[in-house]
């Protein structure tokens, strides 16, 4: 297979616009801090517990330092006060630092201030050195159990019980998938705190907490060991909680993470300046730990036609490619999103799908790229459902897809049955073995309706581009240029949540993985 046919040059313009697009954006994020970023640092510090009525210790310290108008310095330098207070564990530091605002405590002599920066960098090596031992053991069984190739086959469950979905999540091992995809339970992404702990309750989906995490985690690597295949885990780093959830996942070793620039902006309705703040800093943790993120291009093309909007995807992984790599991300990392979701009773579907994912393809060789099913135009009837789905799979194998999101029969109708999940994964294993290897033995057609419609689309996508680098981003969005979704610079939630930095701002973890890439 070759093409489609876009010039080097146009993809590396493409790639530069990104680029001037993105560092507008970067002054922004320098010169900010949020709530969720400290509470982060707070959380590598070892003060993950909850206090009274479940309220979540990282949360009681961060909102008094806040409330005091302190928290602009770091909560890094308010925990190294604590323990120069006396304080022998963590959560003594958390009873001492909710104290200190009432105590109003003036500036430390700079010989004083120095050692103490110098103390708590030390506790945050200590601290990093041990979160990579966690991440080395995840390295290590993935290493000598391996994985087959790609795409990976990529499922859901989403019971509501953390134990419910562990029986699911082996069964779905067992049945062939290497991906175990755990939805997080509907609007998490809205709460400004991680839950506390296992949880047996959740509606469409399962919260994420590091205790979940941690017991899918083990469940999934008593199966690898079972089957003699590593199986690798996802959940969801966006909303409020960006940075929290992969520092949480990170420390329980889970290999991918639903990770975008502007989903929670778009889909979610929070803060734009929150947003961006808060995905750098997940992102340089999620580049620490080897995880691969997932962006969310595939929702652009479920609230705008799929066919009139394929441009958009592309503009938007351009982006998100910029800011990933900002923050340290390899291409193995970057699970750019897209998906199969061309109106199915359109002309030559196939020809129109195949050409968008040549086209990403082409314009991102490197990346593990994730592949969506259809979902938009999905029917009752699952025969046809499932037929649809298996025309996802042979794109998937065809364009070389890192990881593919099966579609499942009775997407339009409920949850997904054990029996579901099987006959999706049978299929997917059916059309990889049949078709392996079909993109070496065709061509397309220079002049052929593929690589004219991806011509098409890219010179639209760098029209957008073009448009975003000239008026911003922000006002891009607030066009509704992505997924026909309008949101303002100010608007939504958590813009309280941003505080501008102190010129003496301490936070020695991002010095560390800034390092660190």
């Amino acid at each position: 297979m070759s093409g489609p046919f876009i010039d080097d040059a146009r993809i590396a313009h493409a790639r530069k616009l990104a680029e001037e697009i993105s560092e507008p954006i970067f002054d922004l994020i320098r010169r900010n801090t949020t709530v969720s970023i400290e509470r982060t640092v707070l959380r590598f510090f070892g003060i993950s517990g909850a206090g009274a009525q479940g309220v979540p210790l990282t949360n009681l310290m961060v909102d008094r330092l806040k409330e005091a108008g302190v928290l602009n310095k770091g909560a890094a330098y308010w925990y190294g006060r604590a323990l120069r207070m006396g304080a022998r564990s963590p959560l003594e530091a958390v009873e001492r630092l909710a104290a200190l605002p009432a105590e109003k405590l003036g500036p430390l002599p700079p010989e004083e201030d120095a050692r103490l920066r110098d103390e708590v960098r030390a506790e945050a090596r200590a601290a990093m050195d041990e979160f990579q031992s966690r991440i080395a053991q995840r390295d290590a069984l993935r290493n000598e159990l391996g994985m087959p190739p790609a795409p990976h086959k990529y499922v859901i469950v989403a019971t509501g019980n953390i134990y419910d979905d562990v029986d699911q999540a082996r069964a779905a091992a067992q049945a062939g998938a290497d991906v175990i995809a755990v939805i997080r339970s509907t609007a998490q992404s809205l709460l400004d705190y991680v839950p506390h702990g296992a949880t047996t309750e959740g509606y469409g989906g399962t919260y994420a907490t590091q205790e979940n995490f941690r017991i899918m985690r083990e469940a999934l690597d008593d199966e690898s060991r079972k089957l003699k295949r590593y199986i690798q885990l996802t959940n969801y780093s966006s909303g409020l909680c960006m940075a929290e959830i992969a520092f949480a996942a990170a420390y329980e070793r889970l290999d991918m993470l639903l990770n975008d620039a502007m989903y929670g902006i778009l889909f979610r309705d929070i803060n734009l300046r929150r947003t961006f703040i808060d995905q750098y800093f997940s992102r340089r943790i999620c580049a620490q730990a080897g995880i691969i993120i997932n962006t969310g291009e595939d929702n652009y093309i479920t609230t705008a036609d799929a066919y009139e909007a394929a441009h958009t995807v592309i503009a938007s992984q351009f982006i998100n490619e910029s800011f990933a790599k900002r923050a340290g991300l390899k291409d193995w990392q970057l699970g750019l999103g897209h998906s199969y979701e061309i109106d199915p009773y359109k002309p030559e579907t196939l020809l129109l799908e195949l050409s968008q994912a040549m086209l990403v393809r082409r314009c991102f060789p490197d990346a593990a790229l994730k592949y969506m099913p259809p979902t938009k135009h999905k029917e009752t009837d699952i025969f046809f459902s499932h037929a649809y789905d298996v025309m996802a799979d042979l794109v998937a194998i065809w364009t070389k897809q890192g990881i593919q999101l099966l579609g499942m029969m009775t997407e339009a109708m409920h949850t997904p049955l054990l029996a579901d999940r099987y006959v999706a994964i049978k299929a997917a294993n059916y059309i990889y073995a049949a078709a392996r290897g079909i993109d070496e033995e065709f061509t397309v057609r220079e002049d052929g309706k593929i690589a004219n419609r991806a011509r098409e689309v890219f010179g639209k996508a760098i029209e957008l581009l073009e448009e975003c680098r000239k008026d911003g981003m922000v006002a891009a969005i607030g066009r509704g240029r992505f997924g026909d979704v309008k949101r303002s610079e100010t608007g939504g939630k958590g813009l309280d949540g941003v505080l501008e930095k102190d010129p003496d701002y301490f936070n020695p973890f991002q010095e560390l993985l800034e390092e660190g890439a």
